[in-house]
Formats: C-alpha cells, sequence, structure tokens
C-alpha cells in the first residue's frame, strides 16, 4: 500500500509513486466461485488464508501458501495477482514486475495487473509507460477508479516536470512560475489525503 507523504520539497517521480494506488489482495481479481464446503466447519480456500495471513501483517508466511497453492494451480491468476501484492509489499520489485507482467501477457482482459505494472513504473520514474499501461487497464475496463485516479496522478507529475522545462528555458516567465507552483501544490496534496 502506498504512504501518504507530509513534506513537499521539489516534484520527483519518485515521490509520485507514494500517491498512486496499487490494487491490493483487498481488491480481488473477478471472483471465482468456490464450492461450499461439505461439513458445517467453513474452511478457508488458499485465497482467503493467504490474504488473512497478509492483514496480519505475515507477508513471508503468506507468499510461502500461495507459493503452495500456484505449484499445484499455476494458472490461477487471483493467487498470481495476490502474490505479485505480496512481493510487492516485500519491496521485491523485480519479483512483483515479472509476475504483473506475466498477467497481462496471458490474462489480458484483466485490468488490476496493468494497473499495478503502472505503478511500478511510475516508481521508478517511466511515466510514460505507466501513463499506457493505465490507459490500457482503462480500455479494459472503463470504470475502475483506482487506475482513473491513477492516471490523474501521472498526468500531473508530467506536467509539472513540463513545467519545469519549460521555467527553466524561460526563466522570467512569471506565468510558468505561477502554473509550476500551482501544480506542484497540488501534487503535494495528493500525497497527504488518505
Amino acid at each position: 500500500m502506498p504512504t501518504s507523504l507530509r513534506s513537499f520539497a521539489f516534484a520527483s517521480a519518485a515521490l509520485l509513486a507514494a500517491a498512486l494506488q496499487p490494487a491490493t489482495a483487498q481488491q480481488p481479481l473477478p471472483a471465482q466461485s468456490i464450492p461450499a464446503p461439505a461439513s458445517d466447519r467453513v474452511e478457508l480456500s488458499d485465497l482467503e488464508q493467504v490474504q488473512k495471513l497478509m492483514g496480519a501483517g505475515q507477508l513471508k508466511p503468506a507468499l510461502a501458501r500461495a507459493d503452495a497453492h500456484l505449484a499445484k494451480n499455476p494458472r490461477d491468476a487471483q493467487m498470481r495477482f495476490v502474490r505479485g501484492v505480496i512481493l510487492s509489499e516485500l519491496k521485491d520489485t523485480a519479483g512483483a514486475r515479472e509476475v504483473f507482467e506475466r498477467l497481462t501477457e496471458e490474462f489480458p482482459e484483466l485490468p488490476e495487473p496493468y494497473n499495478n505494472l503502472a505503478v511500478i513504473h511510475a516508481s521508478q520514474g517511466q511515466l510514460e509507460r505507466a501513463r499506457t499501461l493505465l490507459e490500457a487497464a482503462l480500455a479494459i475496463r472503463p470504470d475502475y477508479a483506482t487506475a482513473h485516479e491513477n492516471l490523474g496522478d501521472v498526468h500531473l507529475q508530467l506536467s509539472v516536470d513540463a513545467y519545469q522545462r519549460a521555467a527553466r528555458l524561460q526563466p522570467g516567465n512569471r506565468n510558468l512560475g505561477n502554473k509550476l507552483s500551482l501544480s506542484r501544490e497540488l501534487l503535494s496534496k495528493t500525497r497527504t489525503t488518505p
């Protein structure tokens, strides 16, 4: 999950990542039907167990449980997505990126992996790539609010970057200075709201 930044000195792509919202395990992919248990005792599915471990902050056991499930069910897109979320939370960016990239290749109809892949690219300053991925997510699901919000944040960062370049080329242009100040202030506010 992204953290909220309280201070703002200078707009940068690294700070943008804090404003972008990845899809999380609490926002699962389209539900798969889970058969009701034969007994009165309700058993948690592997996915529910992994999510419960994640909710308790037990990321390594959650990853181990996800990996065990995927060893038997390698095409389970939902568990693979959750595995990518766990890797992201464990700061294994390369591993998470690989999971989300494969999901976009094998399940191009799912928007969430595109969104999370965009968050990774934005955190690395690759804003144009992030924009393209978010647009792909929205082409799949136009009502995906998180992707719309993230696309707005990417556009805002891109505008700050463009105003900064223009202000360096025309340092005396007050209009550019005002636009840059306003866009930086707005970008700062996107990071301090929950």
